[in-house]
C-alpha cells in the first residue's frame, strides 16, 4: 500500500512538462544512437566509456597517480570528442536540416528530369559506358563542384550520354545536378572508409556512396565493367536497376518529402520495388550495402 501511495503521490506531482521534457530527451538520445549505429563512433564510444571506468576504477582503489594522470586526461576529452566525432556531428546536423520542407524544382521539370536521367542511365548501361550521377538535394555540394568543370549548362539526354564518352575529356569523375542543371563535370567526390562493402565494387560505387554519407545527396552509377545501374542514396546502395525502378527510386529522392514516416525510413519501400521489377532471371536482383 505504501508504495501504491507514493507512486500516485509522484503521479499527482508530474507536470505535463516533465513529460515533454522527457520525451525530448527520450528522442535526441534514441536519434544518436540511431545516426551512429553501425559506424566507428560505437566503438570509440566503448573506448571513451572504458577510460571513464578506469578512472572510476582509480578512485575507488585509491591509485592517486593513475587519478593524476586520468584527472588532466578527461580536461581535454571535451575537444577530443569534438575532433573524433567531427564526421558523425556533421552528418547529425546535416540530417536534422534535411528533414525541413525542401523543394527540388517544380513537378513538371522534376518529370522531365527523370526521363533524361534515366533514358541516358540506360543507353550507358547498355552500352557498358561507366557513368556517375549525383543529385544535390538540401546540403550544397560546392566544395565537390570546385574540383570539376563548371558547366551550368540545362539537363538533358545528349549532353549527358555526350559527357560519358570514354572519348571526351569530362569522362571521369562525377557529374553534379543542381536544381535540374548539370552544374560541373569531371568531379573527385570522397570514397567512403566502410569495410563492410563488397570488394566487386569499384571507385565510382566507393565515390557515390562517400557523397551520400557525407550529404543528402542522391546517385546514380552505371558500372563500366557489367552495366549495371546503381541508385545511393544516405550510404546505401541499390543494384541491379531497370528504368521503372530508377525512375522511382529518383522520384522519392528529389520530390518534397509528403510526411514523417517516409522521412525516417528513406527508401526502404521504394527498395522493395526496385526489386520486385527487376529481371525475373536474377534470384537476387538487388543487393544493398548498409554503412
Amino acid at each position: 500500500m505504501s508504495r501504491s501511495a507514493e507512486l500516485l503521490r509522484f503521479l499527482s506531482q508530474l507536470r505535463i512538462t516533465d513529460l515533454i521534457d522527457f520525451v525530448i530527451v527520450w528522442a535526441i538520445i534514441y536519434g544518436l544512437l540511431k545516426l551512429v549505429r553501425g559506424t566507428r563512433a560505437v566503438q570509440m564510444a566503448v573506448g571513451l566509456l572504458g577510460v571513464g571506468l578506469l578512472y572510476q576504477i582509480s578512485v575507488l582503489l585509491g591509485l592517486d597517480t593513475l587519478q593524476f594522470v586520468m584527472r588532466n586526461t578527461l580536461l581535454y576529452f571535451g575537444f577530443a570528442i569534438l575532433v573524433i566525432f567531427a564526421p558523425e556531428i556533421r552528418s547529425a546536423l546535416m540530417r536534422v536540416g534535411s528533414n525541413l520542407p525542401f523543394r527540388f524544382g517544380h513537378a513538371k521539370a522534376s518529370r522531365e528530369a527523370y526521363d533524361d536521367i534515366v533514358l541516358a542511365a540506360m543507353t550507358l548501361s547498355s552500352r557498358k559506358v561507366g557513368a556517375l550521377i549525383v543529385l544535390e538535394r538540401n546540403v550544397g555540394l560546392q566544395n565537390y563542384i570546385d574540383t570539376g568543370v563548371l558547366l551550368r549548362a540545362a539537363l538533358s539526354y545528349d549532353l549527358i550520354v555526350t559527357i560519358f564518352d570514354p572519348h571526351t575529356p569530362l569522362h571521369d569523375g562525377a557529374v553534379i545536378i543542381r536544381s535540374y542543371k548539370v552544374e560541373a563535370a569531371s568531379c573527385f567526390l570522397p570514397l567512403t572508409l566502410n569495410p563492410r562493402l563488397s570488394k566487386e565494387l569499384g571507385t565510382r560505387h566507393r565515390a557515390a556512396i562517400g557523397v551520400t554519407e557525407d550529404t543528402d545527396a542522391a546517385a546514380v552509377v552505371v558500372s563500366e565493367e557489367t552495366g549495371v545501374i546503381s541508385f545511393v542514396q544516405n550510404g546505401e546502395i541499390t543494384r541491379y536497376l531497370n528504368s521503372s525502378s530508377l525512375r522511382e527510386l529518383i522520384r522519392n529522392a528529389i520530390e518534397p518529402q509528403r510526411g514523417f514516416v517516409e522521412a525516417v525510413r528513406p527508401a526502404r519501400r521504394i527498395r522493395r520495388k526496385a526489386e520486385a521489377a527487376t529481371d525475373g532471371s536474377r534470384e537476387q536482383v538487388s543487393e544493398t550495402y548498409i554503412k
